[in-house]
Formats: structure tokens, C-alpha cells, sequence
């Protein structure tokens, strides 16, 4: 599955923006206060309404008045996502449009739909369409490629005009398209690391992987080290080239029931703690297990990945994110940094601008400005820094 496009409306300071032509590694800069951060909370959105409903997600980030862009309060909340998946055995462009709004007072799905072509030509077809509350579905979805086959609709009635279609639908591989399009949401990750979290004992348990916050990194690492012992050592590996002294990090079980981490420097005989090492080391070991793990996510949303780290490791560490793109998952990041704005490609960077309280989406590659720059080999962070990218100079 792979992320093409999100174009948003109404969706706080995004009144009118679009996310367009995403590869598999994308970069997102601008100064604060752009929507950076709202930008990834699309994300956390959409999956507190599968996970729960409209009104629960909208709650959580103070009811649709302060979700909605301000000055639109009376118009609906449209969200639209493309991304290319495989279905029945060929890659579609599907795409997921949800449109909220408002009736007396309570928060309602104006509008699901769920589309994809036939083929390359042609108008998409509807596969799922909703509103609010009530709508239809192809439940004999594999027959779309045989033309000569008649689809099969089926009228649903929700519980509720709050919840998503996709939220029942998407349970039953045979309305394919939603099935995908819910794994996608409830298998991306949006990171949110805290060394603190990631620091100290933790009750000894099971963890495949990362939390958001990084806090059940010692079980991840357990875990890794007693399943996939390849990859493990891939990790320590890659660690020795980009921490000056490391050579090995083991999850310790303690006498009380408790799982640490204990890394080892080569100038000293005995481990340390977590305690006691960076917060570098710490979070570049996290970043490695989050890239490396068995079952990887088909998105990783992480926002500053340069906090923490020493500059000099930027390259290494965008390297990192295009090697996990080009195995087949998919990285949207954002950066205050310009040395690891220097490591990006042109056709991987978007800037936000905020005009008139709202924020709009450039994308450096349409810039024939900054192309010409980069075709004579200059490098993005240093353009950044020199005021090239209008409306988001750092200074």
C-alpha cells in the first residue's frame, strides 16, 4: 500500500490544502505554527473515528467547533485520501473521501465513499457510499474485472450516523477495498518518542512493536533478540557505525521481575545502564527498531526526527528512511533541520505557508527556482536557510 495524495477542507487551519504526488519518502518543512503537527494529526483522526466514532474523535480534539476551519463553522469537515493497494491481484488508485458535519448540534458522516476504476479509463466506481447513516455496498466486489459479470449491491443501515462504514465493512475480506483501506489506518504509525518513556525499568511482558511513545522499547528489543536474532544483529550492526564506541546493547532481566536495557561501550569492561547513555544513542536505537521490524508499517509518520541526535548523523539517519521506502513501507516526516533537509531528494520535500490564517502546500519540485539550484548541485538545507523556500525561512 503506498500513500499517493490527501487533500483536505475545512480541516482546522488546512481550509483548502493538498498533500499531492507522495513518494515513498517524504519530507515536510515550515515555521511553526504552519500545521505541521496538524498536518499528522489527520492520521490520529481518522483513526480515533474508525477505532470509536465522529463524535469520539472530534471530542478528543475539542468538538467539531474547534476542529473545523475557522470562519466555516456552517460548512462540513472533507477529507479525501488516495492510495495505490493491491486488490484481487492488481495495484488500483482507490480513494476514501469523508465529509463531517453538523445536525442539531450532534456530528454526523454527511458522506463515505470508497472508489476505484475498473481500469485505466473510465469513471471510478463506488464500491461504498454512505450518508449519514445509510447507504450501499458491492459485496461481490471480485466480479468487478469480468465485465460481463453483474455486481451484486446491498443496502446497509448503520447503528449510527457517527460511525464509519468501513468500521463494520472493513471486517469482511470481501468488501476488498475497504478491508484494505482499514488495515492501512489502524497499521500506520505516527511517532511520538520520548526518551524519557523509552528510559528506565520496565515490568517484564511481551512487545512486538514500538509504541508510539517508545516506551516498551526494552520488549521490543527482547523480543527481537529471541525471535529474529538476523535482525537484531542487523540493528547492532548499523548502531557501530553511527555511535562513536558502541558495541552491544542486551535487555536485562532483574531479580524483581524487571526488564532493562544495558548498553556496552568498548573503552569499558562493563555495561551501562540506560541511565547513564545519551539520549542520542538511546533514540537512534529506536529509530533502527522501528525501521527494521519483522512486520513493518506501511506508514510512519514521525515528526522532528533530528531532536536529540548530533547533527552529523542526519544523512545517515534520512539514509535510514529511504532504505525502509525502498523496501516497500513509506515515511512523511517533519524537520526544523537543515542537515537533514541537505540529505533529501527535490521531488521529496513540501513546504507549508500560512496565508491569511490558513496553510497552504508547496511541493519543491514544481519550483523551477530550486530545481535549477539543485540541478547545479546545490543541496536543499542550504536553500532553505538562504530564504528560497518563500514563506517558510526558518529565520
Amino acid at each position: 500500500m503506498t500513500l499517493e495524495s490527501i487533500r483536505l477542507r475545512n480541516f482546522k487551519g488546512f481550509q483548502n490544502a493538498a498533500l499531492e504526488g507522495l513518494p515513498r519518502f517524504s519530507v515536510v518543512i515550515g515555521a511553526n505554527g504552519t500545521g505541521k503537527t496538524t498536518l499528522f494529526d489527520v492520521f490520529g483522526f481518522l483513526r480515533d473515528c474508525l477505532n470509536h466514532n465522529v463524535r469520539q474523535a472530534l471530542e478528543k480534539r475539542g468538538k467539531f467547533r474547534e476542529v473545523v476551519s475557522r470562519g466555516h463553522e456552517d460548512e462540513t469537515i472533507d477529507l479525501e485520501i488516495q492510495f495505490r493497494a493491491e486488490i484481487s491481484g492488481v495495484e488500483r488508485l482507490v480513494t476514501y473521501r469523508l465529509e463531517i458535519g453538523q445536525e442539531q448540534g450532534k456530528p454526523q458522516v454527511f458522506r463515505e465513499i470508497l472508489r476505484y476504476k475498473r481500469d485505466a479509463s473510465g469513471r471510478p466506481f463506488h464500491f461504498l457510499d454512505f450518508t449519514k447513516g445509510c447507504g450501499f455496498a458491492i459485496t461481490n466486489e471480485e466480479e468487478f474485472y469480468k465485465r460481463d459479470q453483474q455486481l451484486t449491491i446491498e443496502q446497509q443501515l448503520l447503528d449510527s450516523p457517527d460511525i464509519l462504514a468501513i468500521k463494520g465493512l472493513g471486517q469482511f475480506q470481501r468488501f476488498k477495498a475497504a478491508s484494505v483501506f482499514r488495515q492501512m489506518i489502524e497499521n500506520w504509525h505516527v511517532s511520538d518518542f520520548h526518551v524519557t518513556a523509552a528510559r528506565g525499568r520496565k515490568e517484564a511482558g511481551y512487545a512486538e512493536h514500538l509504541s508510539t511513545d517508545g516506551g516498551n522499547l526494552p520488549l521490543v528489543a527482547q523480543y527481537l533478540y529471541e525471535n529474529h536474532p538476523k535482525k537484531f544483529n542487523d540493528i547492532l550492526e548499523r548502531m557501530r557505525q553511527r555511535i562513536p564506541g558502541f558495541t552491544n546493547i542486551e535487555a536485562k532481566l532483574t531479580e524483581d521481575g524487571h526488564l532493562i536495557l544495558r548498553y556496552q561501550d568498548g573503552a569499558f569492561r562493563d555495561p551501562f545502564i540506560d541511565r547513564f547513555v545519551s539520549d542520542g544513542t538511546i533514540k537512534m536505537f529506536a529509530y533502527l527498531v522501528l525501521l527494521h521490524d519483522p512486520q513493518p508499517h506501511p506508514l510512519l509518520c514521525i515528526e522532528e526526527p533530528e531532536n536529540q541526535l548530533y547533527p552529523g548523523l542526519m544523512a545517515e539517519l534520512a539514509e535510514e528512511f529511504r532504505l525502509y521506502a525502498n523496501r516497500g513501507g513509506q515515511i512523511l516526516a517533519s524537520t526544523h533541520s537543515p542537515d537533514f533537509l541537505n540529505a533529501t531528494r527535490l521531488n521529496e520535500v513540501f513546504w507549508l505557508v500560512k496565508r491569511n490564517g490558513f496553510t497552504e502546500i508547496h511541493r519543491a519540485s514544481d519550483d523551477p527556482v530550486l530545481c535549477a539550484y539543485m540541478a547545479d548541485g546545490d543541496q536543499m538545507g542550504h536553500l532553505w536557510k538562504q530564504g528560497f523556500f518563500a514563506g517558510a525561512d526558518p529565520a
